[in-house]
């Protein structure tokens, strides 16, 4: 006869459930014990809740339940102060003569704690911990998202747009791992996005996820951030990823046109031609991702007349008057067929000049500055540009000849 083999022992509920418990805490990366903090803590909302009605419900910080790290098995305990007599109906305390009819040797004043588990309240204690554990994981996982996230604020991300809502605002996965929202007032003015469009947005800010939330943590990303710029350029350009060229300021309105001042403590590196690149071909590739906005790379200056002279390309600046107060206010002399190009459509170039440099910045040709002479002399010595000083960029192409209009 052949020996029977010994059948495989059959586990219990309760071991079932510290097995689960203990294989989700080493899969997910959770504390185990906190797996099973959650769990009692969650079984003593649920003998509360199924209390017969009538029976006077103890406190919370009067009931403990407890999981068997081992076996499983689920004890709910109640604890009530032994006192002489009670005035007001309690399931928190018990009179000193009851408690010596289950134990003599009690005393005013002490704890009596009593099992009082129900029946068959494994099962649902097995029931709750599958919630519970759950929900933990979804908390668990929102904690992760948002602790990767939160690194990221700041950065530039490849999103793909998923969703577009009524309102104009795009949802786009960011790398697999959650979903950010593009609001519209945050996309580039006259841009259109389609779904499955891909594209570099900046992050703005990470929200934690709340705790009745479906979704992980919310991600606020932008198109028109200033930002965004500076950090396309650090990608496209290795000597500001090697810190030999900075980028000091920038100016910026999405969708038209931006200025961008750059410097090198390096003598023998041109800051504007490393960010222009060969036939412009770093600054293209930032300009196509940006759906042709048009970017004035300027070199900074710590000489504010030279910095504004510089900003204000591609006019030529003949003369740069500055306050002798010591107020951030200069007056530009610019020659009289470059007056309209120094202030630009609707005063853009010279908005973003200011902006660019934090200087109020006041444009006159050469004969309204002349006029004005009249009756004022200038404050200070003018700056007078030598020939090819200051380098102009419009649409990433220098000005052939003589003309100084790009």
């Amino acid at each position: 006869m052949r020996a029977k083999k010994n059948a495989a022992p059959v586990k219990t509920q309760g071991q079932e459930l510290v097995e689960a418990i203990k294989l989700l805490s080493a899969e997910k990366g959770i504390s185990e014990e906190m797996l099973f903090a959650t769990v009692e803590d969650a079984l003593k909302k649920a003998y509360q809740k199924n209390l017969p009605k009538g029976v006077l419900v103890p406190s919370p910080n009067n009931i403990t339940a407890t999981i068997d790290r081992f076996n499983g098995e689920v004890h709910v305990y109640t604890r009530r102060l032994i006192v002489e007599e009670i005035e007001t109906p309690t399931a928190d305390q018990i009179t000193l003569e009851e408690a010596r009819k289950l134990k003599d040797t009690y005393q005013m004043g002490d704890i009596l704690e009593t099992d009082v588990t129900p029946t068959g309240f494994l099962r649902v204690a097995a029931q709750t911990a599958k919630g519970v554990i759950v929900q933990r994981l979804r908390e668990a996982e929102r904690g992760r998202v948002y602790e990767e996230y939160i690194d990221k604020e700041n950065e530039i991300l490849t999103a793909i747009v998923r969703r577009i809502d009524t309102k104009g605002n795009a949802f786009v996965d960011l790398m697999g791992r959650t979903e950010g929202i593009l609001e519209a007032t945050e996309m580039i003015p006259g841009e259109t996005l389609q779904e499955e469009d891909h594209v570099k947005v900046y992050v703005l800010e990470v929200q934690r996820a709340q705790a009745t939330a479906t979704r992980g943590p919310q991600v606020r990303v932008s198109r028109i951030h200033p930002n965004l710029i500076k950090r396309l350029f650090e990608m496209e350009v290795p000597e500001i990823a090697a810190g030999d060229v900075t980028i000091k300021a920038i100016a910026r309105e999405a969708g038209s046109r931006t200025k961008m001042a750059v410097h090198s403590n390096e003598l023998q590196i041109d800051p504007v031609g490393s960010c222009v690149g060969q036939r412009g071909s770093r600054v293209d590739r930032v300009v196509n991702e940006l759906k042709g906005e048009k970017i004035d790379i300027i070199k900074w200056s710590e000489d504010p007349a030279e910095f504004i002279a510089n900003a204000l390309n591609p006019a030529n600046v003949r003369e740069v008057y500055t306050e002798s107060s010591g107020a951030r206010s200069c007056i530009v002399v610019v020659p009289d067929n470059q007056l309209s190009l120094a202030i630009g459509k609707e005063g853009q170039n010279a908005r973003l000049a200011a902006k660019l440099t934090g200087w109020k910045i006041d444009i006159k040709s050469q004969t309204q500055y002349a006029e004005q002479m009249g009756a004022a002399e200038p404050v200070e010595a003018p700056l007078l540009p030598a020939e090819g000083e200051f380098t102009t960029f419009d649409d990433f192409t220098l000005p052939e000849g003589d003309d100084d209009t790009l």
